[in-house]
């Protein structure tokens, strides 16, 4: 949902449909870009002309999608499906401007009145809202930290592997670069420096007027990160689970196509530097009911309820699984290594940034008792936020539901301890390849039934692995320097 600032705070805006066709009227819209995303958390988009959408394609949907197209959607002998736009997500695309259009984010369904297809990762949010409902919740808000970097150039050469493969990254900032600002940054040198460093300033001041004045995604902070060439975060002020998602993804969307304006490109990967900090996504959450803040509770440690405590539990004991989604890639392992800032151990603890699940203490009282979370550190931002969100939900629930205890926090630096220390403590460790984390996902994945069908899980398990085998097929580069003289 969009928002807009009026004296200091956020006001939700709402669009039924006879507004939005106010809206194209007025503004003189000449086409809508239907957007929608895949299982794999691609963005896609088909575009209609305004002078042929009616209030009925509105209501009913339009068929303009076949399903089979769009990997992990459909199979070719059953793949009619149906675009329903919500118009709560309208929203005119400022870059688009010779002809004038707006974008609405659609919900997937089945044609013939079949229903919602079960593989629409925006119809899975949509059902783990109705789950915290079902468990006497009124809602969940999500908040997620999106890392990514720009880049002036990107060149890979991967079309003949039989003959060599190579990639190569240009960046202003970078150390290795030829065509620096005088200014460069070392790896992991990169977080909050100023200007004439930091290149990209102007850069992220527009992908913030965008997101605020276009989109109605607030936010409140922006800055460069740890790595160097290039890699920023863009905060968006937290929402509802379904809300969060669509503004995640808008986000994207946005920060991509203001960096193609820039001559940049941006990308999600989490991992495309060696040696350097990789992006991630971290997931802040919490659970609301009656109009407070079910997470907080003035009379315990750090201000975190039973209720945190046990939602906390359910991430700590699904970890491992929830690795397969919330770090889908084989990239996404690279960066969840020790020493690169990004968390390898599973444990809790209050502003500690080495364990999985952070409790941030900046503020405290009742007050600041709406900002009482859980920060989720291991997502990276190739994941799809509705299918996180909805993974993550599936965990906590299950942690309230069975009363799992997260066990004690840890307080000290668990990238300094010995695996004996680590042993001793009973601090777990990540997945260390996606195809460990699918093994996981595969033996745990009951927990996820009250909002993933089974064939959803089928389907995601299947696509990794074909990932994971186009990888694990072909020689590394750097095998070349290792081996080449063995």
């Amino acid at each position: 949902m969009p928002y807009k600032v009026s004296h200091g705070k956020a006001i939700p805006i709402s669009y039924s449909p006879d507004e939005v066709f106010s809206q194209i009227s007025h503004e003189k819209i000449r086409f809508i870009d239907l957007q929608f995303t895949g299982l794999t958390g691609h963005f896609h988009h088909t575009t209609i002309s305004t002078d042929t959408f009616t209030p009925e394609q509105m209501r009913d949907g339009l068929p303009k999608l076949d399903g089979s197209s769009i990997v992990g959607f459909t199979s070719i002998d059953d793949s009619d499906l149906i675009l329903k736009p919500d118009p709560n997500t309208f929203a005119i695309v400022p870059w688009m401007t010779e002809n004038l259009t707006a974008r609405l984010l659609c919900d997937v369904y089945w044609g013939e009145g079949r229903g919602r297809l079960s593989r629409d990762p925006r119809g899975i949010a949509q059902k783990a809202e109705e789950y915290v409902k079902s468990q006497g919740f009124d809602y969940s808000t999500w908040g997620p930290e999106v890392e990514f970097f720009v880049f002036d150039r990107v060149n890979w050469d991967v079309l003949t592997p039989y003959k060599g493969q190579s990639y190569s990254i240009e960046s202003k900032e970078a150390p290795w670069s030829q065509e620096g600002n005088g200014y460069p940054m070392g790896l992991q040198e990169g977080y909050y420096p100023s200007t004439p460093s930091d290149t990209l300033t102007p850069y992220r001041n527009e992908c913030v007027n965008v997101l605020n004045n276009s989109f109605g995604i607030l936010c409140d902070n922006h800055h460069h990160e740890v790595a160097t060439a290039g890699q920023c975060e863009i905060d968006i002020r937290y929402d509802q689970l379904t809300n969060a998602a669509d503004a995640a993804q808008s986000y994207k969307y946005v920060v991509r196509n203001i960096a193609k304006k820039y001559g940049k490109v941006a990308t999600m990967m989490p991992k495309p530097i060696a040696m350097d900090s990789g992006s991630g996504m971290h997931v802040n959450v919490s659970l609301w009911k009656d109009g407070n803040n079910a997470f907080y509770d003035p009379d315990e440690e750090h201000e975190l309820s039973q209720t945190a405590r046990y939602f906390c539990g359910g991430i700590v004991s699904h970890a491992r699984a929830l690795s397969a989604i919330c770090n889908p890639t084989t990239n996404s392992y690279h960066r969840l290594v020790p020493g690169y800032e990004a968390p390898a151990y599973i444990a809790w603890s209050s502003g500690n940034r080495s364990a999985i699940v952070r409790v941030p203490k900046h503020l405290r009282g009742r007050e600041y008792a709406h900002l009482k979370r859980l920060e989720f550190r291991a997502p990276d931002p190739s994941s799809n936020p509705y299918l996180v969100f909805a993974a993550v939900t599936a965990a906590g629930m299950d942690g309230i539901r069975k009363k799992t205890d997260p066990g004690d926090q840890v307080r000290d630096d668990i990238f300094k301890m010995s695996k004996a220390d680590r042993k001793k403590r009973g601090i777990g460790v990540l997945p260390k390849s996606l195809g460990e984390a699918l093994d996981e996902l595969e033996s745990d994945r009951k927990f996820l039934s009250p909002i993933y069908t089974a064939d959803v899980i089928d389907k995601i398990i299947e696509l990794e692995r074909r990932d994971q085998r186009e990888i694990a097929i072909r020689p590394h580069p750097h095998e070349f320097y290792l081996y080449f003289d063995v």
